[in-house]
């Protein structure tokens, strides 16, 4: 683990991992949403996001965030809109880390590995080497599977200026209530960035 040493702790039946000398790696959701709390509209498309037009100069926050993180993970939906719709002549996030969450088989490269790993133990291999932070891309059924299990340790939620009405929310019920703490809030183009993390 080069300059990082790790040790494990046993708390109330879960292993924590405690790192000497470097800081853990994070766990980001960084997602679009609109201001009734989708991230999809009722056939799927997410072309609907955008600013209001009132700066359209400002570059946002996406190309800083991009540089803090090294990690993605996405479903298998997620990858197949950017590779057939969003992004279909290059992959966006060359240079990154990228794990499809399905059961389908894909061709694996050095880039982007497909597979059925279950989640927790996956987010604990990853949080077991050193790196950047750990961006969970998408889709809600991967995000939701994480927060139930309590393994997202920062939302980066940015709120679209539209009310679509219907969609595909991001947030699903869930057993347990969630005490987040304020990080920061920045607006720009009438979008606004809400980061939030866990209060521990």
């Amino acid at each position: 683990m080069g300059r990082i040493q790790q040790k494990r702790k046993q708390f109330n039946g879960k292993l924590h991992f405690l790192y000497l000398g470097g800081m853990m790696r994070k766990v980001v959701l960084y997602i679009c949403m609109s201001l009734d709390g989708y991230i999809a509209d009722k056939s799927g498309s997410v072309d609907w996001i955008s600013g209001d037009g009132s700066d359209n100069d400002n570059p946002g926050s996406y190309g800083e965030f991009f540089e803090t993180i090294d990690t993605i993970i996405m479903g298998y939906k997620t990858y197949y809109q950017i590779v057939t719709q969003l992004s279909p002549e290059a992959w966006p996030y060359r240079g990154k880390k990228s794990f499809i969450i399905t059961n389908h088989k894909g061709d694996s490269t050095e880039e982007i590995c497909f597979t059925n790993k279950e989640l927790p133990g996956l987010i604990d291999e990853l949080k077991n080497c050193e790196g950047k932070n750990i961006w969970i891309c998408g889709g809600a059924n991967i995000a939701n599977q994480l927060m139930e299990a309590d393994l997202i340790d920062r939302y980066y939620i940015t709120m679209i200026p539209i009310i679509l009405g219907a969609g595909l929310p991001l947030f699903a019920e869930h057993e347990r209530k969630q005490d987040l703490k304020l990080v920061s809030v920045c607006s720009y183009n009438g979008m606004t960035d809400l980061v939030y993390e866990r209060r521990k």
